[in-house]
C-alpha cells in the first residue's frame, strides 16, 4: 500500500513568507479519504494534482493554508532559482532594442542584455499583495518584440482565502505567474515584477514563452474555465482590475486579442490552433489555449469587452449608447479620462476644467462629459518619442530644452537655472517629479525605481512635448 508524507504549506499573512508544517506520514486509506472529503458539494477543499510530481498533490482549504500529499517513494522534485539572463540575441528570435548591449556569456558566444533604464510602465501595481521571494523569472529573450499579456484560469473556487492558498499552490509546483488576481474579492498578488518573466507556460520546443515580448504580463484568475468568471462582472466595482488593465496598458500592451476571442472549450482551442507567427509577432492579450506549445484551453470564454475592454483610441459614432452628441460624450464601461481625452484630440487638463470634475480618476458608466472644441490644446505638432537611449550625459538637443519647458509647465522643474539643451541631472530629476506625479494622478503605483528620471515612451506621450 502506497503511502505519504503529509505537510501544511502556510503563508503569515504580515511577512507572506511560506512555512511547511511537516505532519509525518500517512496511508492510502488516510489520502482516499481526503480526497473523498474534497469531491463532497458541502467541502469548502479542493483538490489540486502536482503538474510535476507523479502521485503528488495538494489540498486548497478556505482558511489560506495548503495541505500538501507526496508519495513515500515519488522522485524528489525542486523549483529552481529563475535563470536570470535571457537567452541569446537572434538566435532565439530575439531583437536588440535601444536601450540594450551586447555583452559575452560565461561560455563565449554574444548575448544581448536589456538595460534596466527606459520601462515603459511600473514594476509593481499600487497595492498589490507580494507572494513569495518576487524571484520568479528574468530577462525577456525578445524584448524588442511586441507587449503581450497572458490569461489564465486556476481552476478552483473564488473568494474567502483561496487567494492564499492557490498562491502558496502556485509556490510548491513552481508556476508562478506574474499576477494572481481573485474577481469575486477583487484582491491582487504579484509573485515578482511586471518587468520580468513568469513561469506559468510551457516552453515552445527551445522557445521560452514565458519571455516572449518585451513584456509578458501573465495573469492567474481565481475561477474555472467552463465558467467564465467575468458573467456577471462589474467592472466599476472593481478597482483592483482598473488598476490591472492601468498597469498593462502603461506597458503598451493594445486592447486587442490578436489570436482572436479566447475559445470556449478545449474542442475549439484544438480546432483554433496555435499560431507561432501571431504570437511572436503581435502585441496585445492572449488566453493560455492560444500559445504555442501548451495544450491548457483556460480562461474559456470569458468577456473580451471586460478582458480588456477598449480604451477609446478614435472618437466614438454620433449616435448611439455611450455616443458623442452635442458637444458630450457618454462615459463607457473601461473608459478613463486620458482615453477619453486621447479619442477626442483634448487633455486631461481641459476635461477637467471643463466639467468641473473633483477627482479625474473616478467616472461612471453613463456620466455625461462635456466634450467641446474650446478644449481642444492646439495642433502644434508633438516630438516623438526618441527612444530611453537618447537620454544619457553629452546630449545636446532642442528636444531636450522643449522637454525641460514642459516640464517646468507642469510645476515639475528642478532646475537652478535653465532649462537647456545638455542632458544634465537637473533634467532626469525633473522628469522623476513628472513621472512621480503622472503615476500617482493615474494610480499606476509606480516605484522609485520606475520612477528614475529616464523618460519611458508613456511618460514621455503623456507631457506632450511641443516639436522643437
Amino acid at each position: 500500500m502506497t503511502t505519504f508524507h503529509a505537510a501544511v504549506d502556510h503563508i503569515d499573512p504580515d511577512t507572506l513568507e511560506t512555512t511547511t508544517t511537516y505532519c509525518g506520514i500517512v496511508d492510502q486509506d488516510h489520502v482516499d479519504q481526503v480526497r473523498a472529503i474534497a469531491s463532497l458539494d458541502t467541502t469548502e477543499r479542493w483538490v489540486k494534482e502536482h503538474p510535476r510530481q507523479e502521485g503528488a498533490f495538494c489540498v486548497l482549504r478556505d482558511d489560506g493554508d495548503l495541505d500538501v500529499y507526496v508519495p513515500t517513494d515519488a522522485a524528489e522534485y525542486r523549483v529552481y532559482d529563475p535563470d536570470p539572463a535571457p537567452k541569446g540575441g537572434f538566435a532565439t528570435g530575439g531583437v536588440l532594442e535601444e536601450g540594450s548591449a551586447p555583452v559575452v556569456g560565461e561560455d563565449g558566444p554574444e548575448e544581448y542584455v536589456a538595460l534596466p533604464r527606459g520601462a515603459s510602465g511600473p514594476t509593481y501595481i499600487d497595492g498589490v499583495v507580494r507572494f513569495g521571494a518576487q524571484s520568479i523569472g528574468g530577462a525577456m529573450d525578445t524584448p524588442g518584440n511586441p507587449p503581450r499579456s497572458t490569461w489564465h484560469t486556476t481552476e478552483s473556487p473564488a473568494g474567502g482565502s483561496y487567494l492564499t492558498s492557490i498562491a502558496a499552490y502556485l509556490i510548491r509546483v513552481g508556476a508562478e505567474p506574474q499576477v494572481i488576481y481573485d474577481p469575486v474579492t477583487d484582491k491582487l498578488g504579484q509573485f515578482g515584477p511586471l518587468t520580468s518573466s513568469g513561469r506559468a507556460l510551457k516552453n515552445d520546443g527551445s522557445r521560452r514563452t514565458n519571455r516572449e515580448g518585451k513584456v509578458n504580463i501573465q495573469v492567474e484568475v481565481l475561477g474555472r474555465a467552463a465558467s467564465p468568471w467575468t458573467k456577471g462582472f462589474d467592472l466599476a466595482k472593481k478597482p483592483g482590475f482598473q488598476k490591472l488593465l492601468a498597469a498593462m496598458r502603461a506597458h503598451g500592451v493594445p486592447d486587442v486579442w490578436p489570436a482572436g476571442k479566447p475559445p470556449a472549450t478545449s474542442t475549439a482551442a484544438v480546432k483554433a490552433g496555435r499560431d507561432r507567427t501571431t504570437w511572436q509577432t503581435k502585441g496585445g492579450h492572449y488566453a493560455h489555449a492560444q500559445v504555442p506549445g501548451n495544450d491548457h484551453w483556460d480562461p474559456g470564454a470569458i468577456d473580451t469587452s471586460i478582458v480588456p475592454g477598449k480604451a477609446a483610441s478614435t472618437p466614438p459614432p454620433s449616435t448611439g449608447g455611450g455616443a458623442s452628441s452635442g458637444g458630450t460624450y457618454t462615459v463607457k464601461k473601461g473608459d478613463t479620462l486620458s482615453s477619453v481625452a486621447a479619442a477626442h484630440k483634448t487633455t486631461v487638463a481641459a476635461l477637467v476644467k471643463l466639467n468641473g470634475l473633483k477627482d479625474p480618476n473616478k467616472l461612471s458608466v453613463g456620466q455625461k462629459l462635456k466634450i467641446s472644441a474650446a478644449a481642444a490644446p492646439s495642433a502644434q505638432p508633438l516630438e516623438p518619442f526618441p527612444g530611453a537611449s537618447f537620454f544619457h550625459g553629452g546630449r545636446h538637443s532642442a528636444v531636450i530644452t522643449a522637454m525641460g519647458r514642459r516640464l517646468v509647465a507642469e510645476g515639475c522643474g528642478a532646475y537652478s537655472s535653465g532649462p537647456g539643451p545638455n542632458w544634465t541631472n537637473a533634467d532626469r530629476s525633473s522628469f522623476a517629479a513628472w513621472q512621480r506625479k503622472y503615476s500617482k494622478a493615474h494610480k499606476l503605483g509606480w516605484s522609485d525605481a520606475d520612477c528614475d528620471g529616464i523618460p519611458g515612451k508613456t511618460s514621455w506621450d503623456a507631457l506632450r512635448v511641443p516639436k522643437s
